[in-house]
């Protein structure tokens, strides 16, 4: 584990010609367009550089976006990664068995599986190991099931990121205020908040006075488009910007490490047991996959033990079958909404959607300076985390349901009362944008 210093705060900045952030009755001053070019996203580009011309797209249209996104990343690694029978990105050759017995190991051991890896889970006392499949990974996760039926074993898929940031724009915040405590009276409890993504950007300004404890890549920082704009809308802090929940002390777990594998799931699994071993209540995931039985049995394991699991329900469009980790019992699942609170059109419907929250026109942190316009639900996800997080302190099953149970019932809903496929219980976060705006300069 590494602590890294920095600072930080998060949101809703507004951006191109009459922007508008926050409660309906809230109208934030008009800011230019900025002309700049777009930002590559960690493993897909981004979404849409044109946000209008996605309500123009038909459901399947939406979908097919990110379909070709994943075959773009097949095959410019195609040594290392291939689809799964439904084309979902897995790790070539490589299977997952989640606490197998001994027995049942030895059998596939004798059958000409190999092991690649163990991990040990520890903080969710479960085992994981990492199989090489002796021919075709379809074919072999087959008779590994047919092997020993009572066990749980899967792909190693990949889970990518589930938004990007589109526009870069230059700003200039504000100083940081300086926080005072008032003489006599003790500071106040610091949120702690989790983060599985891939990197983030440390040195950031919006990230500078964010105690940080860094995991993964051998204890190697590498900042990342993705990772960086997601902290910094969970706890970020610089001038007028602001997080969800302003320098919350930040658990960041980077599964990616700039590889082609980079979203596997053992690295998710691992990622998720270290958070749970250092009792971080809060866990924000905005990336999306597949339903896979391995990181199903860890997430329900983290539920189980009290922690609130948070994940973008995914930007395929309305009709789309669900996504994961956001659709499993227990996740709180949430969608986007615009300056206007109105569900982004690419945003996934249906009963996983437990939440809303601001997920376009506004800014995150850009790495390596400046910040970036966000659209996706990738970037709605970690305002509710934030929220939760101030509400939570320690990971505590009825404490968690009674702080997510809060939330919603403090939810706005544009339609009505109630949850539905579209908002859950409603729009949450609004209120966090503020009075004034970063500077924007062409």
């Amino acid at each position: 584990m590494r602590n890294v210093p920095l600072t930080g705060l998060l949101l809703c900045m507004a951006a191109q010609a009459a922007a508008q952030v926050g409660l309906p009755a809230v109208r934030l001053p008009s800011l230019p367009s900025v002309g700049a070019p777009a930002l590559p996203s960690v493993g897909l580009p981004p979404l849409t550089d044109q946000a209008a011309a996605l309500g123009e797209l038909s459901p399947g249209s939406l979908r097919e976006l990110r379909q070709q996104r994943i075959r773009e990343l097949l095959r410019r690694h195609r040594d290392v990664l291939e689809a799964d029978p439904h084309g979902a990105p897995i790790v070539r050759r490589e299977l997952l068995a989640f606490s197998p017995q001994q027995g049942a190991l030895e059998l596939a051991l004798a059958a000409g599986y190999t092991v690649v890896r163990e991990r040990v889970l520890e903080g969710l006392g479960a085992r994981l190991v990492v199989l090489r499949a002796p021919d075709d990974t379809a074919r072999s996760l087959t008779r590994l099931q047919a092997l020993d039926p009572g066990g749980s074993y899967d792909f190693n898929h990949v889970y990518l990121p589930s938004g990007a940031p589109s526009r870069a724009v230059e700003a200039a915040p504000s100083p940081a205020p300086r926080m005072t405590a008032t003489a006599g009276e003790p500071a106040p409890a610091v949120a702690r908040v989790g983060l599985i993504d891939d990197g983030v950007d440390a040195h950031h300004a919006a990230l500078q006075a964010v105690t940080i404890h860094a995991h993964g890549c051998a204890g190697v920082l590498l900042p990342a488009v993705h990772g960086t704009a997601v902290a910094s809308l969970l706890a970020g802090r610089a001038g007028h910007f602001r997080g969800a929940a302003p320098g919350a002390e930040l658990y960041a777990a980077d599964v990616f490490c700039a590889r082609p594998s980079g979203g596997a799931v053992d690295e998710v699994a691992e990622a998720f047991a270290w958070l749970v071993h250092e009792q971080v209540p809060v866990i924000n995931v905005s990336l999306v996959g597949p339903a896979n039985r391995t990181l199903e049995s860890v997430v329900a394991s983290a539920v189980t033990r009290g922690y609130l699991i948070v994940a973008a329900v995914g930007n395929d469009g309305p009709a789309a079958p669900p996504l994961y980790p956001a659709a499993w019992p227990g996740v709180v699942g949430v969608t986007a909404v615009d300056a206007r609170q109105r569900v982004l059109a690419e945003a996934e419907r249906g009963p996983q959607v437990k939440l809303a929250a601001p997920g376009a026109d506004m800014a995150a942190a850009r790495t390596p300076r400046g910040y970036a316009l966000v659209r996706g639900t990738s970037f709605a996800a970690p305002i509710v985390a934030g929220l939760l997080a101030q509400a939570l302190r320690a990971p505590d099953k009825a404490a968690a349901e009674e702080a997510l149970t809060t939330l919603e019932r403090q939810a706005l809903h544009p339609g009505a009362p109630g949850p539905d496929p579209a908002y859950g219980y409603g729009v949450v976060g609004a209120e966090l944008a503020p009075p004034q705006v970063l500077a924007l300069r062409p």
